[in-house]
């Protein structure tokens, strides 16, 4: 008999998945065009208007301009880079509808510091990863 393979959970498989896909995806850094010349210019991406501009026609060297095409697909779109998908829980109430396997969780900033805690026990027994806990 050859060696079985674990068997492994759909919710698993899947975010392996998008956790490769995640790793996988070029990210590009769209900076503000003469932005690495000038030092006055911020690097934060602005659209080039000027009738002139070589980025605007999209030459040759001038860096990317932003485009659809750019975007990730939809099924790693919105995700945490460990693969799960965020949420984010201001009182014990909301934590019900999750699943500590697909969901990661954020502590609202509205929560306060005796009731953070009190949620932060409350997810730890319930096996959730917290992304700002504060660790």
């Amino acid at each position: 008999m050859a060696s079985e393979q674990p068997k492994v959970p759909e919710q698993l498989k899947e975010r392996r998945r998008a956790q490769a896909l995640i790793r996988r995806k070029l990210r590009l850094h769209f900076i503000r065009y003469l932005s690495w010349r000038l030092k006055r210019i911020d690097e934060s991406w602005r659209k080039p208007k000027g009738i002139d501009n070589k980025l605007r026609l999209q030459m040759k060297g001038f860096g990317r301009l932003v485009k659809v095409g750019y975007g990730s697909s939809s099924e790693i779109r919105g995700r945490h880079p460990s693969g799960l998908i965020p949420a984010v829980v201001s009182s014990i109430k909301d934590i019900e509808g999750l699943s500590p396997s697909t969901h990661i969780v954020y502590i609202s900033a509205k929560v306060g510091l005796r009731k953070r805690l009190q949620l932060l026990e409350e997810l730890r027994r319930r096996g959730f990863r917290v992304a700002n806990g504060g660790e």
